[in-house]
């Protein structure tokens, strides 16, 4: 008899998973509170170890196919000034040809397509309780539902209900890194293609990033503030409220970006963190990807972590039970989830100094560096080789 396995979440982890798990020969299940399959978002990267998951998930030509160019990256001083202009990948180490870089939409709806006629898919639903016992996870869905399963797997981001009732409150395992944002689209009004625009003053910085040649740009503004704005996490208005009075009196696009974010209907504004855990399973439970171990926009490995988190915590589960499987998985997985998430000083010391002396730091570096050609891939975004064993078609 199969084994029986519900995953929580099916934006990238989740699916990626499922896929996984439905080849090894479980029985799977995915609920996703969201009505459909994630859409829109903005453009994510698929780097290093992260791109072999892809090529063998079969996914990869169709990624190729919707993969961003982003050709160039442009630094403003506080005045609007340029201070310079360099190609993405001499700030990310990315690697030109290899890496991707997608809209998110575009990468949930192709692991999706890849798992959805092989996987039970419960949309508008969620988890409400759950309850361990010798033979299984006894679920109650906020749907009404009850089901009972050999495995649970969080996949539900960094937010977690699932490592909410497994571990506790997330303020254990969430570690601020002293910066809110928040993301929106609004018109290009400055005729932007293929590039990202960024205004930087201390402890500020406003961004406009151009996906192709359209109307719109998603815009970013972020900001240094000291605690987690916890009461505004929960209410957009204050969100609103909050970057309109941090920005007040920026220059450049601001103002202009400020009344778009008036109108905006696809804000999302959250606190820049990670998520840290000293484990990430407890009995027939396991977490993987942002609910496990969430390495922040600043290392810009999210995606990455969570494909790799998902490959492999299914060939753990491939041919051992729970407790050995997840075991696996963290003995195998630790290390490079680690390195991953290190990287975020350096993003943070790039993209958002905090004081005046800092930025003119960053500012000078940045001018040598349109000197110099770029300093390669990033050894942590392919510090991990996956296991060779595939399971059958």
């Amino acid at each position: 008899m199969k084994r029986t396995v519900l995953i929580s979440g099916a934006s990238v982890a989740g699916p990626a998973l499922a896929y996984w798990l439905h080849r090894y020969g479980y029985a799977v299940t995915v609920v996703e509170k969201a009505g459909t399959p994630r859409d829109g978002g903005y453009p994510v990267d698929v780097r290093g170890t992260a791109l072999e998951v892809v090529r063998r998930m079969g996914v990869l030509p169709q990624l190729r196919k919707a993969h961003i160019e982003l050709r160039r990256l442009t630094f403003l001083d506080e005045d609007g000034g340029r201070v310079a202009s360099l190609h993405p990948h001499t700030v990310t180490g990315g690697v030109a040809g290899q890496d991707l870089e997608v809209r998110r939409g575009d990468l949930t709806r192709a692991l999706y397509a890849a798992v959805r006629d092989d996987v039970e898919f419960l949309f508008s639903d969620s988890i409400d309780t759950l309850r361990q016992s010798g033979h299984g996870v006894d679920v109650t869905f906020r749907g009404g539902g009850r089901r009972t399963f050999d495995v649970v797997v969080g996949a539900d981001g960094v937010h977690s209900r699932t490592r909410e009732l497994l571990f506790g409150p997330e303020e254990r395992f969430h570690r601020y890194l002293g910066y809110c944002f928040g993301v929106f689209t609004m018109p290009n009004r400055l005729g932007l293609s293929h590039e990202t625009v960024m205004w930087n003053a201390p402890g500020r910085a406003a961004a406009l990033y151009a996906v192709e040649d359209g109307d719109e740009v998603h815009a970013f503004l972020t900001f240094a503030h000291p605690a987690p704005p916890f009461d505004a996490f929960r209410d957009p208005a204050a969100q609103r409220g909050l970057l309109a009075e941090v920005f007040a009196d920026a220059g450049w696009e601001v103002p202009g970006m400020l009344a778009a974010l008036r109108g905006a209907d696809d804000l999302f504004f959250d606190g820049v963190s990670q998520i840290r855990m000293p484990r990430w399973s407890g009995g027939r439970v396991a977490l993987v990807g942002d609910a496990a171990y969430a390495p922040s926009f600043l290392t810009g490995q999210g995606t990455s972590l969570a494909l790799v988190g998902a490959y492999m915590l299914a060939a753990s589960l491939a041919d051992r039970d729970h407790t050995a499987g997840f075991a696996a998985y963290e003995h195998h997985t630790r290390e490079f989830v680690t390195l991953n998430q290190e990287l975020v000083g350096e993003g943070g010391a790039t993209l958002f100094p905090t004081t005046a002396q800092a930025l003119e730091q960053r500012n000078a570096r940045l001018r040598d560096l349109t000197a110099v050609p770029s300093a390669g891939p990033r050894p942590a975004h392919s510090a991990l080789t996956l296991p060779e064993r595939t399971p059958p078609h």
